[in-house]
């Protein structure tokens, strides 16, 4: 997630010689425009993850009720087709599932993607899967429910920070193995570090047709231009564009900046940012889920709760964000 320290996520692991394919696949990931829904907490939680807006003793009728507001905002306001969702062994392998998939089943009935990813525990954060007996646990039931539904997408990891990159393709093929019954097209395998780099999982063969998984963010650099921006991403992406969705970026959207014309771009760290992914984005047709769509209490969150649904941060924000979206 975006608030690890810039040393840590320049730390990507050091490469390994793995055998590559060839160049980058002829597709395009366009089609996902989506936003993160998030745990206020940030998703790392030693326990259940209750995206903003849910609270623990919510049943599933009362989840899917208040998943309807969320998720119709995410569509009407923004526009957008595909939603993040966390998870983790403490939500999948208890009663709160029962409930908590309530927000999955509403995304899907009101046609949007569903991308969920499992995050690690606040008590640890140290890149690894915490546990992964009840890891496997967890995805052999979250995949169980979801296999037929062609919208749902999986995530082993968010942010392996912890493993080598041959580690981590160790890891991931293991998974693919064990859900063989999941199309690799419907599989989005995370970059190295904290997903800031895909070129090494990007070149494994051991995962080649899956999805790759980016997260890229402003604090990361102090750039105050488009170009110096674009130059940063497309390192982190080399040949691989056409795999990968950038399924977190996110930029302040309660402090008042203007995000739209190229007047208000360069010159400051963030508008700059937003403006390079975005347009970089939309040049390659690449897709893009926003971190967050809602997070109560996070001044990146592009919506916040009104009533029974929600309403919008920032209209130049969201404006920069179809545009990436290419709509």
């Amino acid at each position: 997630m975006r608030r690890r320290l810039l040393g840590a996520v320049l730390a990507v692991a050091v490469a390994v010689p793995l055998v590559a394919v060839a160049g980058e696949a002829a597709a395009a990931t366009n089609s996902f425009r989506g936003v993160n829904w998030a745990d206020a907490r940030d998703n790392y939680v030693n326990g259940w993850v209750i995206p903003s807006g849910l609270t623990a003793s919510d049943s599933y009728s009362t989840v899917y009720t208040k998943a309807d507001g969320v998720i119709g905002g995410f569509q009407s306001l923004l526009g957008a087709n595909t939603v993040r969702l966390p998870i983790n062994p403490q939500s999948v392998n208890s009663a709160w599932w029962a409930s908590y998939k309530a927000a999955f089943d509403s995304a899907l009935a009101h046609g949007m993607k569903v991308i969920v990813s499992y995050w690690e525990a606040d008590t640890a954060k140290d890149g690894y899967v915490d546990d992964p007996a009840a890891w496997n646990t967890m995805w052999d039931k979250v995949t169980s429910d979801f296999a037929g539904n062609g919208n749902v997408y999986f995530e082993p990891m968010n942010e392996p920070f912890g493993y080598s990159l041959s580690a981590w393709v160790s890891l991931c093929s293991a998974w693919l193995s064990r859900h063989a019954n999941i199309p690799r097209g419907r599989v989005l395998i995370s970059g190295t570090g904290y997903n800031d780099n895909v070129t090494g999982v990007g070149a494994a063969s051991a995962l080649s047709g899956t999805l790759l998984s980016l997260h890229f963010y402003g604090f990361w650099a102090s750039d105050t231009t488009r170009a110096a921006w674009t130059t940063n991403l497309s390192n982190r992406l080399g040949s691989y564009s056409s795999r990968t969705v950038i399924d977190e970026a996110g930029s302040p959207m309660t402090t008042g900046l203007n995000y739209t014309g190229a007047a208000n771009q360069d010159g400051n760290v963030f508008t700059s940012y937003f403006a390079a992914t975005t347009d970089l984005t939309r040049a390659r047709q690449m897709g893009i889920v926003y971190w967050p769509g809602l997070r109560s209490g996070d001044t990146y969150s592009i919506t916040r709760q009104s009533g029974s649904g929600l309403a919008v941060n920032n209209a130049s924000g969201v404006a920069q964000l179809r545009w990436g979206w290419g709509l």
